[in-house]
């Protein structure tokens, strides 16, 4: 029996109406030339082909007596692919806008529990004749990692789709759920075994907590123990509060060669630069809504805890915190910053990474758990604590080459993630193709414009790309280069960790 990991389960427990816990993406099609079929057809029968090849999509949760460990996994043997995979078309013109606000309210509903816990969606009546497809996963199934394992399920390298093997036949159990007595004995053994998974980290865990401690003197100069000036409270914002269930979405492509170019120049990273982006233009943004913080906005960013090589369609990721020093007016100098912070940041996860655990035990918490998820959210609590986080910033490596499904070819390819309650705006990025694709996934409520931050995003890279072109050649730019440089020395000897756990590309 396969039970859901202590993280995998937390984002079960965690979801309201309110705040959905799926992620997806949307993509634009180019259809092969003189293309005379139907594509929703098509993508039905290329997934019915290819649903062995992932567990996700033929499996569904069996909840315990009285919710009082995790669910499991169990084989659902009649998956409605008629309701898993849908057609749904643009009124005229099926402009970018329109697509972008149908994405919204797909995105703002719960996905039905009772089932696989995805739905594909083919999108017709785009006004250049592509059409598109949104994808809507459960994140208690899979974190971004594991996203693109099951992207290359799904897609093929050429247009021409590759043989694959039939399914084994396997036994149909006729059976809908299992038994009370089955569930509560596999409740007893998996938490058992999550207590002494448990027991064996602790020792991590204990250093860990240290390591996230300093001692210094007060006044009357008594040793204490604070904590590092790494963890903050970030500033309050028109996007951080309570949340409602309707979202937002806009999305960007940019030039992955440009973003390049100016790592290159400031011996920054891809990770860097998008959090500059990022940076600018939500001081614009708000700058728009009235609102200039007197101290800096930080990011909450997702960082990937998995092997080299690890596959598992399951969550193994951690939080850090990066400041986006937006107090700071010009682009190369608040450039430098960021990558002061992002390497801060990153050493002290290197330090804890491992004695963070993906799984633990649960026994009679789920239940308190949503309850007090829910009391969070409905009582509007977010409203007046200080956030952690200001905004979600995450960036998934995608495909270098170009994709394709059922025959035609993925023209874009742009996230679509989790706003929550405090943090009431995520841009996830991922790259595809030579591509950084921009997913602003929003509460409509705290950003009903998220068109504007996707315009903004584009006028830090212009900003970003004139500064270092405005460079004289082999000169290093004044408060970039050289900060960058010198921090990355003084960490040398953190370099080995700070690549391992790096969640962005570069």
């Amino acid at each position: 029996m396969d039970h859901l990991s202590g993280l995998d389960a937390t984002f079960l427990y965690i979801e309201t109406p309110e705040m959905p816990m799926h992620v997806g993406s949307v993509h634009l099609f180019d259809l092969p030339k003189g293309y005379q079929g139907d594509f929703y057809d098509n993508v039905r029968e290329h997934i019915a082909r290819r649903m062995h090849l992932a567990p996700l999509f033929q499996r569904k949760l069996a909840l315990m007596p009285f919710e009082l460990a995790n669910p499991v996994w169990v084989d659902d043997e009649d998956v409605d692919l008629d309701y898993h995979v849908r057609r749904v078309s643009l009124a005229r013109p099926g402009s970018m806008l329109q697509l972008e606000q149908m994405i919204g309210r797909l995105h703002s509903s719960l996905i039905d529990r009772s089932r696989p816990l995805w739905e594909f969606y083919v999108i017709e009546g785009f006004h250049t004749g592509q059409v598109a497809f949104y994808t809507k996963i459960h994140h208690a199934a899979m974190d971004g990692a594991a996203g693109v394992a099951l992207g290359q399920a799904v897609f093929d390298l050429t247009p021409v789709p590759r043989a694959v093997k039939p399914p084994r036949q396997r036994v149909r159990a006729n059976r809908y759920q299992l038994g009370i007595a089955e569930l509560a004995g596999a409740a007893l053994s998996n938490t058992v075994t999550q207590y002494v998974k448990l027991a064996k980290i602790l020792p991590d865990m204990g250093r860990a907590a240290k390591s996230l401690l300093k001692r210094e003197s007060d006044e009357k100069g008594k040793r204490r123990f604070v904590a590092r000036k790494q963890f903050k409270f970030g500033p309050r914002t028109p996007i951080n509060g309570a949340i409602t269930n309707q979202r937002s979405f806009a999305g960007a492509c940019m030039p992955l060669a440009e973003v390049k170019e100016i790592t290159r120049a400031t011996d920054t990273t891809v990770n860097d630069v998008v959090l500059a982006m990022c940076s600018a233009a939500l001081r614009r943004y708000l700058a728009d809504e009235d609102c200039r913080p007197d101290k800096p906005l930080i990011a909450g960013v997702p960082v990937s805890l998995r092997e080299a090589g690890n596959t598992d369609l399951n969550n193994q990721v951690s939080m850090m915190f990066v400041g986006l020093a937006t107090d700071i007016k010009d682009p190369l100098e608040r450039l430098a910053a960021i990558r002061t912070n992002a390497i801060a940041a990153k050493e002290v996860n290197s330090q804890i990474k491992t004695a963070i655990p993906t799984d633990f035990p649960s026994f009679g918490a789920p239940w308190l758990m949503s309850g007090l998820a829910s009391l969070y959210g409905r009582s509007r609590l977010a409203n007046v604590i200080p956030p952690l986080a200001n905004v979600a910033i995450s960036n998934v490596p995608g495909s270098p080459v170009p994709l394709y499904l059922a025959g035609a070819r993925v023209a874009s390819y742009i996230p679509v993630s989790i706003p929550g309650h405090g943090v009431g705006l995520n841009i996830t990025v991922q790259s595809y193709d030579g591509v950084l694709g921009f997913g602003i996934t929003a509460c409509r409520r705290a950003v009903p414009d998220p068109q504007s931050v996707a315009n903004y995003l584009r006028g830090a890279l212009a900003e970003l790309l004139a500064a270092v072109r405005a460079l004289p050649v082999n000169q290093e730019p004044a408060g970039a280069r050289a900060p960058a440089a010198r921090a990355a020395k003084t960490r040398a000897r953190h370099v080995n960790a700070k690549r391992a756990t790096s969640p962005m590309p570069g």
